[in-house]
């Protein structure tokens, strides 16, 4: 791989791409839009992918300015947004952040400043839950990423990771291409989780093609990411980790059981373990019966998932397994 274009600068360019699907979170996508654009050093673009809603793209149109508002010209769903995004943007690095979150001041310094390094091919930071109605008592740091968040268990310090939160990551342009972009088959869409892991299905494809590429975690690049009350119930919780597994099933079968489950095996051996132990041991603490329910509920709900998804045929609910050859924009897109 050539990254000469890298050496040569001392900082790359940066296109932020933000994806979006409804007017209700309008509030919540201006402010992540602003959020982006106080950053110091500033983004040199920032796109706005509108996921198949013409009302709520028009708005966009009339209303943001400063940024190039496009519809998803891919399948529907938040992968197909991504690789609109990325078809339509410039940077040498594309960063992506959700539409219900905001970047901390300095996001855009700490993400870029690893780059420096040829080998380090993407970034993704912290993502720190906003619990709109409170965390619930029951609720296991070790699960945030059920609402799109970091979790307990993750490196505190910045070191190589195998994938990232999708509402908190960065690569260069380059290898997103390279790697044809995100699976759009495990792109959620809208509010239905169908499947997800689409973030740990494009790492693997790009670790697989560039051996020695370097995924850094940097969790001083911080995002903080809304949680709704609606997401804070068993029901969400436990269908979202159903979900999980069927989607890292899937992922195993394309990629090997090996590099798609080796996180997972060390994060229940370690992190479950202790966090089992730790309630264990203050079992009288409010909450900490719930939090061991959750704890073996969540395992046993994504287990299940992973059990589905290895005995499903790989073309059910219509799912498309090869990735595009390109993510050049199409002429329908409009800036």
């Amino acid at each position: 791989m050539n990254n000469a274009p890298f050496t040569e600068r001392t900082v790359p360019t940066l296109s932020v791409v933000i994806c979006a699907y409804t007017l209700d979170r309008w509030e919540d996508l201006r402010a992540a839009i602003g959020s982006v654009q106080s950053q110091d050093p500033p983004a040199d673009e920032v796109v706005l992918v509108v996921d198949h809603n013409q009302a709520l793209l028009e708005r966009a149109e009339q209303e943001l300015s400063d940024v190039l508002v496009v519809p998803n010209q891919r399948r529907r769903g938040l992968s197909g947004g991504r690789n609109t995004g990325v078809a339509v943007s410039h940077g040498d690095v594309v960063a992506f952040l959700d539409d219900d979150a905001t970047a901390e001041p300095g996001w855009t310094g700490r993400l870029l400043a690893p780059y420096a390094d040829p080998r380090v091919v993407g970034v993704g930071g912290l993502v720190r839950p906003w619990w709109v109605a409170g965390r619930p008592v029951w609720f296991p740091p070790e699960f945030d990423w059920v609402v799109g968040c970091s979790y307990r268990g993750q490196p505190q310090r910045a070191a190589p990771v195998r994938n990232f939160i999708g509402a908190n990551m960065s690569f260069r342009r380059g290898e997103l291409l390279a790697v044809g972009g995100f699976l759009d088959a495990l792109g959620r869409v809208g509010t239905r989780p169908v499947a997800s892991c689409d973030e740990t299905d494009l790492s693997l494809r790009i670790a697989a093609h560039h051996p020695e590429a370097v995924l850094l975690y940097e969790p001083a690049a911080e995002v903080r990411h809304r949680v709704p009350e609606s997401r804070a119930s068993w029901a969400y919780f436990r269908n979202r980790c159903y979900v999980e597994g069927l989607s890292k099933a899937l992922v195993a079968r394309r990629c090997g059981s090996g590099p798609a489950l080796a996180n997972e095996r060390a994060y229940v051996r370690s992190a479950i373990s202790r966090a089992l132990a730790r309630n264990l041991i203050r079992i009288r603490r409010p909450g900490a019966l719930r939090a061991i329910g959750a704890l073996s509920a969540g395992t046993c709900a994504t287990v299940t998932g992973y059990l589905v998804g290895w005995v499903r045929p790989l073309d059910s609910q219509g799912l498309s397994w090869r990735p595009r050859t390109s993510l050049q924009p199409r002429e329908t897109v409009r800036s």
